[in-house]
């Protein structure tokens, strides 16, 4: 269960705490269990929407989505605001965009970007509230999460070295694809057709947002994962809102 602990110490701000540096096989297959992951982190999401019933609906969603947030560290959300520096800085040059990708500071672009990615999900959080469809928070954690399994199962990580350069050289490819395989079957057994709306919109942007890292770096990084993450949560969460 190592892959596991590491999945969950890198993805979310619990207090997971391991001794020493993991192998570079067992980062490899921590992937797998990113989906655990995300349904771990929507089981959260679900009870504490259960404890607040009959909390006003404003303070309901905040609460809602502060414990989001903090659930993660705000870890895809710097990686979002990076992304979105480097995309609007980068000219459409690739070597520009990763120089800017790796700067620590955040310019205007990358405020703005936050606030729309948060208030996009606080909207949506409050209309589900009041719609009743809870299980938008088991879908959206776990969809973004099997994404990013996807994204390295797909695409070229483009920087040398590091941890993610680990992940995608170590990854086991059959079991990432058997892994993606059940959570798409999960989402169905758990919400029905609205999981596979759920699903299929969440393919949809999916592959929209790797062409635009594929025409833009020739592949992935761990900032663009994140961004696609967020924007994947969101997307699932406001398509829900609406369906």
């Amino acid at each position: 269960m190592l892959p596991f602990w590491i999945a969950l110490q890198f993805l979310s701000s619990l207090p997971i705490r391991l001794p020493g540096m993991p192998q570079p096989q067992e980062l490899g297959r921590s992937l797998l269990f990113y989906p655990l992951v995300g349904l771990l982190f929507g089981a959260l999401l679900w009870a504490l929407n259960w404890l607040l019933a009959g909390t006003p609906l404003l303070l309901h969603a905040a609460l809602l989505l502060t414990a989001w947030v903090l659930l993660s560290g705000g870890l895809h959300l710097d990686g979002l605001a990076d992304s979105a520096d480097a995309w609007l800085g980068g000219f459409g040059d690739r070597e520009r965009t990763l120089t800017i990708m790796k700067d620590p500071r955040s310019g205007p672009i990358a405020v703005v970007t936050l606030v729309l990615v948060l208030l996009l999900k606080f909207s949506a959080l409050l209309a589900l509230i009041e719609q009743q469809h809870s299980v938008a928070l088991l879908l959206a954690p776990l969809l973004g999460r099997s994404a990013m399994l996807g994204l390295f199962l797909t695409t070229p990580y483009v920087r040398a070295g590091g941890l993610g350069q680990a992940l995608a050289d170590h990854l086991p490819r059959l079991a990432g694809k058997q892994v993606l395989l059940l959570s798409v079957l999960v989402c169905v057994l758990i919400a029905g057709w609205l999981g596979v709306f759920a699903v299929v919109l969440t393919g949809v942007v999916f592959f929209w947002l790797r062409q635009v890292m594929l025409r833009r770096l020739g592949g992935t990084t761990g900032d663009t994962a994140g961004a696609l993450l967020e924007l994947l949560e969101v997307a699932v969460l406001v398509g829900l809102a609406l369906a």
